[in-house]
């Protein structure tokens, strides 16, 4: 116990240093206290009306009313013994008219001495200025918060982008597009689900850690349950649980929530993201497909208010029907290469060699497929496309093509040159399951990755039938991004990871 108390007696604590004028706050809000006015005491204010209710449709109704608003001081002038404020609520901003007749001598030297960021509440009169300003005319003002901290400068803002990713709080004051943003990504998260939840989808929760780590491509992140003594992972996709689900009765479930992949970080990767996967029993791909173009639209026309919407200077429209080509098909269009006339998978090597294109030295034709599509075609897709038929080499869940054992029924859709979502006809053989999920296994081993394993619960459950089945995942964040015209998932996600600065 005695060297515990050594470490804490002699460990400095780094203290921040203070600018000038937030040491000048500090001696104000020192001031408030030794005169028995901490704000910080302050436990409730009644809000009888936000911003967003003082239009002038409302007006003739309020006029001559007293109303209680609140919120964050954004500017003020001092007019000697009258001064006009603004303060931000979460709907806009109200407009303030006090007079130190109303307020009394007291009141009104303290609100001279109020800082910009300080959060105040107001009671008043609504009422017009000369100028047509709906306002509120004070006649008591109660300071519920001292800001401590100086907002960035009105009219400059908050430009630094990694500072506004890593200060979201402050990036929302002084940004209000960026409020706006999150309440679309609300917006849009509600339509997903009603759209769900209207057509008898029964939303579920599933686990985040998992005991086994699977042996699909994304990388996880590891940690460790003490009191089982054992290592978790934490979950890198929800569709093996829900597919559970559907071998258990349940014929339409959904998941909204957190997926963590331990991989690189850019425009449209975060570590953790937020996805909706959704399973339907006795349909197939083509019915995802058909899901995916009436939920889309569905959900602009109730948060964007059309189907054809502006995203990084192209008109997306997202009406049915939307186009529809097979991988082989796009690459061949692309690029001249035909899938079918590979016949080895040293022979799609050898083409992707001579093509310049890279590939991994173990790749296989679906693998090199693929890589020509990345290379050549996704960019290209700006208007949305499902592209189907993915080779069973890439497709390991996927149910394949009766006419073509070697491709799958899946898709992924693309818009703007993105990939956002991905879908299959699941695949219910256990057998074939077994086989693939033991390929994918000695493939991680191969590369160092021991910890892989097959999912031996997820086959057993296969083993008591599971029906023919059709499954979807999407990207919620690049929905979002898309909906709310966003180049980077950063700007739609409300605490993206960021690397510490020390």
């Amino acid at each position: 116990m005695s060297e515990i108390k050594e470490v804490q007696a002699t460990e400095e604590i780094a203290r921040p240093e203070y600018s000038e004028q937030e040491l000048i706050r500090r001696e104000k809000l020192q001031k408030l206290v030794e005169a028995g006015n901490d704000p910080y005491t302050i436990t409730h204010f009644t809000q009888t009306l936000e911003s967003d209710q003082l239009t002038e449709e409302n007006f003739a109704e309020l006029e001559g009313k007293e109303v209680s608003v609140a919120g964050r001081m954004i500017s003020k002038r001092i007019m000697g013994k009258a001064s006009f404020a603004h303060i931000l609520d979460a709907k806009g901003n109200v407009q303030l008219y006090l007079r130190r007749e109303d307020l009394g001598e007291d009141v009104y030297k303290g609100f001279k001495e109020m800082d910009i960021g300080d959060v105040i509440g107001v009671k008043g009169i609504v009422f017009r200025t000369k100028t047509g300003a709906i306002s509120v005319h004070a006649n008591e003002l109660t300071l519920l918060s001292k800001s401590l901290k100086v907002l960035p400068e009105k009219f400059h803002g908050l430009k630094d982008m990694d500072l506004r990713y890593r200060q979201r709080y402050v990036d929302m004051i002084v940004n209000p597009e960026v409020r706006d943003t999150f309440r679309k990504r609300s917006q849009i998260i509600n339509g997903v689900r009603a759209y769900l939840d209207n057509h008898g989808f029964l939303e579920v929760d599933t686990p985040v850690l998992h005991t086994l780590e699977i042996g699909a491509a994304a990388r996880t992140f590891k940690t460790h349950h003490n009191a089982l003594d054992i290592d978790m992972f934490l979950r890198i996709e929800t569709e093996l649980y829900l597919k559970r689900l559907i071998v258990g009765g349940f014929d339409r479930v959904y998941e909204l929530g957190r997926i963590f992949r331990n991989e690189g970080m850019d425009a449209t990767h975060n570590p953790e993201f937020t996805s909706m996967e959704v399973y339907q029993a006795y349909a197939d791909y083509n019915d995802m497909m058909r899901l995916v173009e009436e939920m889309y639209s569905e959900v602009a026309m109730k948060v964007c208010g059309s189907t054809c919407i502006p995203y990084q200077g192209n008109m997306i429209e997202l009406k049915a029907p939307w186009k529809r080509v097979t991988m082989a098909q796009a690459v061949k269009d692309a690029c001249g290469v035909d899938y079918a006339d590979w016949k080895t998978d040293e022979e799609a090597r050898a083409c992707l060699k001579k093509m310049d294109v890279h590939c991994e030295k173990d790749a296989k034709r679906g693998d090199c497929l693929a890589a020509l599509f990345d290379e050549y075609v996704e960019a290209t897709l700006i208007q949305p496309t499902f592209v189907t038929d993915y080779p069973v080499d890439i497709s390991p869940l996927a149910k394949r093509k009766p006419s073509n054992p070697d491709l799958t029924e899946r898709f992924e859709f693309f818009i703007n040159g993105h990939e956002f979502g991905n879908a299959f006809s699941e695949l219910n053989d256990p057998i074939d399951q077994r086989k693939r999920f033991e390929d994918q296994v000695k493939l991680r081993h191969a590369q160092g990755i021991l910890t892989a394993q097959v999912d031996e619960d997820y086959v057993n459950a296969l083993e008591y039938g599971m029906p023919p089945t059709g499954g979807l995942g999407i990207g919620i964040d690049r929905m979002v991004m898309l909906m709310t015209d966003n180049a980077s998932i950063r700007d739609v996600l409300l605490f993206p990871t960021m690397k510490p600065v020390d």
